[in-house]
């Protein structure tokens, strides 16, 4: 039987390159983005294959439907990968920033619970199934005018570390990516050097490998997991010496 396979996030970037790794694999995908006419253009490139849900992951009720809906046709899904994120520069000084806070933290930490939240009962049950976030090498220092960013991708990793103790002895595994940069529309508008930087399907490849893998912790490329310990283990003063002056992404610059 192929692999059934949810992507949030799957109409562009980082998503896009996921689902299409997994059907050029012979998966059957369930696809949520905002943008439905992209779907079915991926639908329209491997027929039979993807079910089209154009949704946002904020709305529980709307995921929620779409759950049941792919899980009537093709059944509980092996891997529900909650990957759909915004990034948006932001400044709290700002009151017309407020609302980007909310935005982001609801897509990048509740979306992922909202995407979960409808598969988790059934693999139980089932005993097998992986659960995926991805979050950010972002969130392991907070980033100079990236605050909702780095707080929300904080939060992801210590929610899906919660989780995978949660589900533990359960049959059903909990995988936290962390990516470094990777070539997507988010990325596009950073005025800043970014180092390791990976094309969106290679990044995708190696992430479908960790999946396959179960690893529970991985930072993709490796190289940016040794950056993200570096600036872990970097005392206060120094973090903050360093990074006072750091250039800064764009408020306003959203996915």
């Amino acid at each position: 039987m192929p692999l059934r396979v949810v992507v949030s996030g799957a109409s562009g970037g980082l998503g896009l390159a996921l689902a299409r790794d997994y059907l050029e694999r012979g998966a059957t995908i369930c696809a949520f983005a905002r943008r439905g006419e992209l779907l079915q253009t991926l639908s329209a490139e491997f027929p039979g294959q993807v079910y089209c849900y154009a949704l946002d992951v904020c709305d529980a009720h709307a995921v929620q439907n779409a759950a049941n809906d792919f899980i009537a046709r093709a059944g509980v899904p092996d891997v529900v990968i909650a990957n759909a994120g915004v990034s948006v520069g932001t400044l709290t000084e700002y009151a017309e920033d407020l609302d980007a806070f909310g935005q982001v933290m609801d897509t990048n930490v509740l979306g992922i619970v909202k995407t979960f939240h409808p598969f988790i009962a059934l693999m139980r049950a089932a005993r097998q199934g992986t659960l995926v976030g991805i979050a950010s090498v972002a969130g392991f220092r907070g980033l100079p005018g990236a605050s909702a960013y780095s707080a929300s991708k904080a939060a992801a990793i210590s929610y899906l570390e919660s989780l995978r103790v949660e589900l533990h002895g359960s049959g059903v595994k909990v995988v936290t990516i962390c990516p470094g940069y990777i070539k997507t529309p988010m990325t596009a508008v950073n005025p800043y050097a970014m180092p390791f930087i990976l094309d969106a399907d290679v990044a995708a490849r190696r992430m479908v490998r960790a999946i396959e893998r179960q690893t529970s912790f991985t930072v993709i490329p490796w190289q940016m997991g040794l950056v993200g310990f570096g600036l872990k283990c970097l005392p206060r003063w120094l973090y903050d010496a360093l990074f006072a002056r750091a250039p800064r992404k764009p408020r306003r610059a959203s996915k």
